[in-house]
């Protein structure tokens, strides 16, 4: 059996929903609990629930999908701890604006590192998202930027962001998608539990609310780690950040019906974003090759 080739793409807008959601959960989970207890039960609950799914396809774990997952489980640890860090000295419109600017970076990184340059097309996809991103964030983040340890924390923040997906679209398509996902499950939630004690968090009560979001989002964790690595065996880096990009749209959406008002120009630039997806995802004339040119991998046939 062939993988319909939209399939990839339209498990990666789901990923995106259930980020876009998640944002709400995450604020109420929040009131419970402290950031790194939450991280721990959401990803140790991911865990669990990979452990289940997977069942005996998680026997014979490669050498390599340790090193992947470890590597990515580290940087998916290390990207919200930075940012939470960041989000102490910033606005959080800064932070997001300097945090968007891993859209730009992983095409950057995909041509250095993988030697694979994305189209013309992809590239103005990419413009069109961080400018898009940009208006989301709102002018203040822009007018107010003053380069300092906050602002160079999300930096690195979105640098490790980006390292995350080309790392990830550069070794997927020799790894199983349920094995390496439960490493990296594993390893955000034993980094985030080990750093709670540094942190001086302290363990909160255990509530039925706690339960039910870290719950929640650890089930999701689990489809969204399954979901990442599996598509982005059939998608370049580049398309796949594209796509990423329009986890505010959801954000959004999801917020605007829980009663928050967006502003004009967020809506212009979620309108951007849409239209940056859309712009690198137009096929490229009869005669050019396809991968490279088109920014996206030819999808290999399902075991």
């Amino acid at each position: 059996m062939t993988t319909h080739p939209r399939l990839p793409e339209l498990v990666l807008f789901g990923i995106t929903f259930i980020w876009g959601v998640s944002f709400l959960v995450i604020q109420i989970g929040l009131s419970v609990s402290g950031p790194l207890f939450f991280q721990t039960v959401r990803y140790g609950i991911a865990t669990l629930c990979l452990i289940v799914v997977a069942g005996r396809g998680l026997s014979g774990i490669t050498a390599l999908e340790w090193k992947v997952g470890i590597v990515t489980g580290l940087a998916v640890a290390l990207a919200n701890s930075i940012q939470a860090v960041g989000l102490q000295y910033i606005l959080s419109s800064t932070s997001a604006f300097l945090t968007a600017l891993y859209v730009p970076m992983v095409p950057i990184a995909q041509w250095l590192f993988m030697r694979e340059m994305p189209r013309p097309l992809a590239w103005a996809g990419i413009l069109c998202a961080f400018v898009g991103m940009s208006l989301l964030a709102g002018p203040d983040a822009i007018l107010r930027l003053e380069i300092g340890f906050g602002e160079m924390l999300t930096i690195a923040c979105a640098a490790v962001i980006a390292a995350e997906i080309v790392v990830i679209g550069a070794f997927t398509r020799r790894m199983e998608p349920r094995r390496v996902a439960f490493v990296q499950t594993l390893v955000v939630t034993l980094s985030t539990l080990l750093a709670m004690a540094p942190a001086g968090e302290a363990l909160p009560d255990l509530t039925w609310l706690l339960a039910a979001t870290a719950g929640g989002l650890g089930v999701g964790s689990m489809l969204i780690h399954l979901a990442m690595f599996w598509a982005q065996k059939r998608l370049s880096p580049t398309r796949a950040t594209l796509i990423y990009a329009t986890e505010p749209v959801w954000a959004g959406i999801v917020g605007r019906m829980a009663g928050e008002r967006l502003p004009f120009l967020a809506l212009v630039g979620a309108g951007f974003i849409v239209a940056g997806v859309v712009v690198s995802g137009l096929r490229p004339k009869a005669g050019d090759r396809e991968g490279a040119v088109d920014g996206t991998s030819p999808a290999p046939p399902d075991r």
